[in-house]
């Protein structure tokens, strides 16, 4: 650390032309003693570099000595808080960059000021600690709320301990709670925002892709959207049957949905753990779904398999036939193996699972935003393309329910031909109304 004179002079240097002076207004903390602030900002706003300078900020004006940087997991507030691009390694100025002891998850800056880092995971680690400064990153994406509620208890420190939230935003019920909060002062912000310092790869590739979609207005404008207009499941509904914990289980299946390919613009691969209990019910117990490799998405579907004890692995074998078992054999041959045929439609499929949702019967130990975000998006005319993605999630979800909990209708085939023949005479019977309707004009 410089001596006193030239520490302050280096402090003035940093103040005139580092981060305040360069930064987006609505990148710079709030005036005025506030406890929370939260950011909702679409992809590539620039919130890992806001957070990150916010912290500095705190440490090198001395009003922050003890810091939480809480992430959805550890890789993530290692990766992207500390070590990333934008994170506080990054941005720390040579002569305050703080001594990084991964083993301890601990930052140590040159003033005595630490910052530990915490997975929201493992939320009882957050039971103990005190802070006077914390940040969280993606709270939309944490799968145990209960590390917010663990945070908060020990925000207690100094005169006026501050959260700074980071998020791309989803309608979750801690999101909901925090907006609707009057102590929360709110930031949102597109990626449009920071278009001059964003590849112009990222808006030819991607932008582009999902402009005027729900996703995109979700992960580029930042909106917080509502239940979507005929979708099979609604937030209230997955809220309902979320829970903290699992009763013991009767059975647990590992489903898959595969991609058809593994490149940069493949879909991801859907793959959901579900157990079922005496009573009935279900229990979504991981998602681990992703853009993998054959290889990779088998190597993860079978560690779940046995990380969770599993007595079936059920995968979708229309993109693959044959590739899918001998992958899966590849790494695990003697694995109970299914391979399922997508012989009705996705809505058909998701029907049934879908009431089981209502009935109550259903259920999410934790949270699993992506998971959530396609069930509650998708309707009985689900569009990829007009949606900028595949369900793969929740076709893998679908996969594993009907495993477990749904029976096959006797004499279904016999619905189906006369489902079929409805839908097609009130196609008709729409036409027939409006060519009625031009003859009258």
């Amino acid at each position: 650390m410089p001596p006193q004179d030239d520490f302050a002079a280096a402090l003035l240097t940093e103040i005139e032309t580092g981060w305040p002076a360069t930064a987006r207004p609505s990148q710079l903390a709030p005036p005025d003693a506030w406890a929370i602030w939260l950011i909702l900002a679409g992809r590539g706003w620039g919130k890992t570099r806001t957070g990150a300078e916010f912290v500095l900020s705190r440490v090198l004006a001395g009003a922050a000595e003890r810091i939480a940087l809480v992430a959805p997991t550890a890789a993530d507030a290692r990766d992207v808080m500390v070590e990333g691009q934008s994170g506080i390694l990054a941005v720390a100025p040579p002569w305050f960059r703080p001594v990084y002891e991964p083993s301890k998850r601990r930052l140590t800056f040159p003033n005595g000021a630490t910052a530990t880092t915490f997975s929201a995971e493992e939320a009882d680690r957050l039971r103990g600690p005190q802070h006077d400064l914390a940040w969280c990153d993606e709270i939309a994406a944490w799968r145990d709320p209960m590390a917010w509620d663990m945070l908060a208890f020990g925000m207690r420190l100094g005169r006026n301990p501050q959260t700074c939230v980071t998020t791309t935003p989803r309608p979750t019920k801690l999101i909901r709670e925090l907006v609707a909060r009057a102590d929360v002062v709110v930031t949102r912000g597109s990626s449009y925002e920071n278009k001059d310092n964003l590849a112009p790869q990222f808006f030819a590739a991607i932008v582009k892709k999902y402009e005027g979609t729900r996703l995109g207005r979700q992960e580029l404008l930042a909106e917080i959207l509502s239940d979507t207009p005929g979708a099979l499941w609604s937030h209230a509904i997955i809220e309902a049957a979320r829970l903290s914990a699992a009763p013991p289980l009767q059975r647990i299946v590992v489903a898959i949905d595969p991609a058809v390919t593994s490149g940069d613009d493949a879909d991801e691969t859907g793959i959901v753990v579900v157990g079922r209990d005496a009573a009935g019910h279900g229990y979504v117990l991981q998602d681990l779904s992703g853009k993998y490799s054959p290889t990779e998405w088998a190597k993860v579907a079978v560690t779940a398999y046995q990380t969770h004890r599993a007595d079936r692995i059920v995968a979708e074998r229309n993109n693959g036939g044959d590739m899918v078992q001998a992958t899966i054999r590849m790494v695990d041959r003697n694995a109970a193996l299914s391979t399922v045929w997508a012989s009705r439609g996705k809505v058909t499929r998701a029907e049934p699972v879908s009431a089981l949702y209502e009935q109550g019967r259903m259920h999410h130990i934790g949270s699993f935003p992506q998971l959530e975000d396609q069930m509650t998006n998708f309707t009985s005319d689900f569009d990829r393309e007009a949606a900028g993605y595949s369900p793969d999630r929740l076709d893998a979800l679908v996969w594993a329910v009907t495993e477990l909990l749904v029976k096959p209708m006797s004499s279904f085939g016999v619905f189906e031909f006369y489902r079929q023949k409805a839908a097609e005479i009130k196609a008709a019977q729409l036409v027939e109304d409006d060519e009625e309707d031009e003859d009258e004009n």
